[in-house]
């Protein structure tokens, strides 16, 4: 990109920040000057499922969002379970890949759920994702005991945070209690597969200092042979309150995981002995490291400014032997040893800084409020893959023959957007929005051992819209609207070819396409939380392989296959039978709760390549898409006592976009659908102590959520039997 055009979007980006911070602004007569506040999370009965119209210096109204607390007896923090932490969001699709809880797969509305790859993660704010552009996947994984709120945007979410199809999903992290100047809590944890894990953390305030750590350290053998891991995570947040409009925190998060790789099963295994592996030799080590500074500060009681800057470095390292399930890796009587193992090694260097600015102003009677900022953001990724590796059984990663592929990736994104919230009416509001994004990619390396050179660049410059609209039908419901466009920029693995016969269409265009949602919310005092929605995400220019017929020979074409569309129904409540019946206690509650999402995802246009021959996706199924997902439970609460009885239901699925029934090697197939019960409880006695208890899959049904052929497989990879867990904690 010309150095004059970076220089200018710069300076444009910077003159709309400074501009709108120094704008002269009417206080409507009619309301008081605003303060923005650190954020505030209310738990309890009853509470609100969706996040407000305005939070900090981002604009919700209008869009799809979701907003859980988390706490013990209601779901498995110390394991994160996601079944369970993220029941009370309708839709989310969850892969049980391990069985360790390191490794977070999420989806939402027809998207790919492998390490959360087309969600946009964040952690209080900032993205987690190990390369947003190129490598997406999320190596981070934060422990649910430190996490307070999780907050979810959908496809709306694609003009304030980024490209994304799946959403926004925000941890945000515990703070330090404001009214001591030390505190203490720790959980140790011990259950099934000799696991164990050790939850510790500090936290308080004093004076403009506020501070909160945590270290937490977990292993275990695995449900299944070969499947051990240790994990261990890091956390400080300092926190300087240097006036009374601004505060200036730094952050530094860790995560450091071996896991070893218990390898995938054919459908014949699976059904023989669900918990075997013939894999013993595989490990899988992510290191995630993320420093960051965070500004808040009020220019203004009408405009407030936040600076996020942070930098992610690191790498995923594996080193397996790779070869479908029905192979066994097994001594080679030839070699008179092990076959050697394929090492593949990422490296991580990312920077990244958004501002963001809310901006109150008045245009005649109408009130309004402006978000706009701007991100910069520069990564540099390099990939080492199929180095020969040696013919150990420890977690070796010395190689005996150099990398087949060694590549290095550079992203840089500079992106400006704005959203403006009119106050229409007392009860209506519209808000339109747009972003500006330009990318710039570069690949160079070597493939096949330095006998194929690669090199490749892709600029891209392209706009975003979109469009909210609410209206507030009493003080405790609300109708809401939005349509926005979104993106999914192709990844480094499209324009990478796999082989030599692989051919890269210099036309490679990023998926485009754009969401829709229409719902009904809203509280009933204490009796009835809920939300309905109904939802159309578009999703254009799909990217694939063709085959194709040159001059003389057939190669593999990489290019845009064709279009999906996934519409349904997304439907949350949460009821109190006692209240129903009449029952009125301040110390017990019992209540039924239903996370329910119907979710229509297929192929409009497209093909795919199958024996040299090209054929119509159209009307199949998107891959890894169940049309029903069912998530309901049973909490009581009485008085010290909480406890959660939850059922899950995931309708059956296709794992490849041509809805292959199965192959001999288990790589590709349907998925038929499952049934699984959770019980999760909480004792909290003598004020600072508490026993937490918990069974994972009750009935110890044989199950598996994802067939793969590729890392962490190929194959099958089952979900764990049961399970159980013993807490105690203490919170001083």
């Amino acid at each position: 990109m010309n150095i004059v055009i970076k220089k200018y979007f710069l300076l444009l980006a910077i003159v709309l920040v400074t501009t709108i911070g120094h704008a002269q602004s009417v206080t409507p007569t009619d309301s008081l000057p605003t303060r923005m506040l650190e954020h505030i999370i209310i738990t309890g009965q009853g509470y609100k499922t969706y996040l407000p119209e305005v939070r900090g210096v981002n604009i919700f109204s209008g869009k799809k969002t979701n907003v859980i607390s988390l706490s013990e007896g209601e779901a498995n923090l110390p394991q994160n379970l996601g079944r369970m932490v993220f029941a009370k969001i309708p839709g989310i699709n969850l892969w049980d890949m391990d069985g360790t809880g390191t490794q977070m797969n999420i989806g939402s509305r027809g998207t790919d759920a492998h390490r959360s790859i087309e969600m946009n993660m964040r952690q209080n704010g900032y993205n987690t994702n190990s390369d947003i552009f190129g490598y997406p996947e999320n190596h981070y994984a934060v422990p649910m005991q430190a996490v307070s709120q999780v907050q979810l945007v959908r496809g709306s979410a694609a003009l304030q945070f980024g490209s994304q199809f799946g959403g926004m999903m925000n941890y945000v992290l515990k703070e330090g209690d404001p009214n001591k100047a030390f505190s203490l809590e720790s959980e140790q944890t011990v259950g099934s597969f000799n696991s164990f894990n050790s939850f510790n953390a500090v936290g308080g305030t004093k004076g403009k200092i506020s501070y909160y750590a945590y270290y937490d350290n977990r292993h275990a053998d695995g449900w299944r042979p070969n499947n051990a891991y240790q994990y261990k995570a890091y956390y400080a947040n300092i926190k300087y309150q240097f006036s009374k409009k601004g505060s200036l925190a730094f952050q530094f998060s860790r995560t450091d995981t071996r896991l070893q790789i218990a390898g995938g099963l054919t459908d014949a295994q699976f059904h023989q002995n669900a918990r075997q592996s013939n894999r013993a030799r595989n490990y899988f080590d992510p290191i995630i490291n993320i420093p960051a500074l965070i500004l808040n500060y009020e220019l203004s009681p009408q405009t407030h400014l936040q600076v996020t800057t942070n930098g992610i470095w690191g790498e995923r390292s594996s080193v397996q032997f790779i070869n479908t399930p029905n192979i066994n890796d097994t001594i080679n009587t030839t070699l008179g040893s092990y076959n050697p193992r394929q090492v593949d090694r990422d490296f991580y260097k990312g920077f990244t800084t958004e501002a963001r600015l809310l901006h109150e102003y008045t245009i005649g009677n109408t009130a309004a409020k402006l978000a706009g900022g701007f991100r910069y953001f520069d990564q540099q990724t390099l990939r080492k893959q199929k180095g020969v590796g040696t013919t150990a059984a420890t977690n070796d990663m010395t190689l005996v023959a150099p990398y087949g592929i060694n590549l290095q990736f550079n992203t840089i994104n500079y992106a400006v957007f704005a959203e403006n919230m009119f106050q229409v009416s007392k009860s209506f509001s519209v808000t339109p929005g747009v972003r500006y994004e330009i990318i710039q990619s570069d690949l160079t390396g070597v493939i096949n051992h330095a006998t194929f050179p690669v090199s490749y660049q892709g600029n891209r410059t392209f706009p975003l819209f979109g469009l909210g609209m609410q209206w507030q039908a009493s003080p405790s419901t609300q109708w809401y609207g939005n349509i926005s466009q979104a993106y999914r920029p192709y990844l480094y693995a499209n324009i990478t070819p796999a082989t030599q016969i692989g051919v890269i269409d210099p036309n490679l265009k990023d998926s485009k396409g754009y969401d829709i949602d229409l719902g009904y919310r809203g509280q009933v005092s204490d009796l009835l939380s809920f939300d309905v929605n109904a939802f159309y995400l578009f999703y254009g220019n799909k990217i694939g392989n063709l085959t194709e017929t040159g001059s003389s020979t057939t190669y593999l074409f990489t290019t845009n296959i064709g279009n999906s569309v996934a519409q349904g129904i997304e439907a949350y409540f949460n009821f109190s039978l006692l209240k129903a019946m009449g029952g009125v206690s301040k110390t017990t509650d019992l209540r039924l709760f239903s996370s329910l999402a119907y979710t229509h995802a297929r192929y409009v246009s497209g093909q795919f390549s199958n024996n040299n021959s090209n054929i119509s996706l159209v009307g199949n199924r998107v891959e890894n898409v169940p049309d029903w997902i069912e998530r309901a439970g049973l909490e009581l609460r009485h008085k010290n006592i909480t406890t959660t009885l939850q059922g899950s239901y995931v309708s059956d699925q296709y794992s490849d976009a041509n809805n292959t029934t199965s192959v001999a090697t288990g790589v590709v197939g349907y998925i038929p659908s499952y049934t699984l019960f959770d019980w999760a409880c909480d004792w909290k006695f003598l004020k600072q102590y508490h026993i937490s208890a918990g069974i994972n899959n009750l009935l110890d049904v044989r199950y598996f959520s994802r067939r793969i052929n590729m890392y962490p497989g190929p194959g099958i990879l089952p979900g764990d039997g049961r399970s159980f867990y013993v807490t105690m904690g203490v919170k001083i």
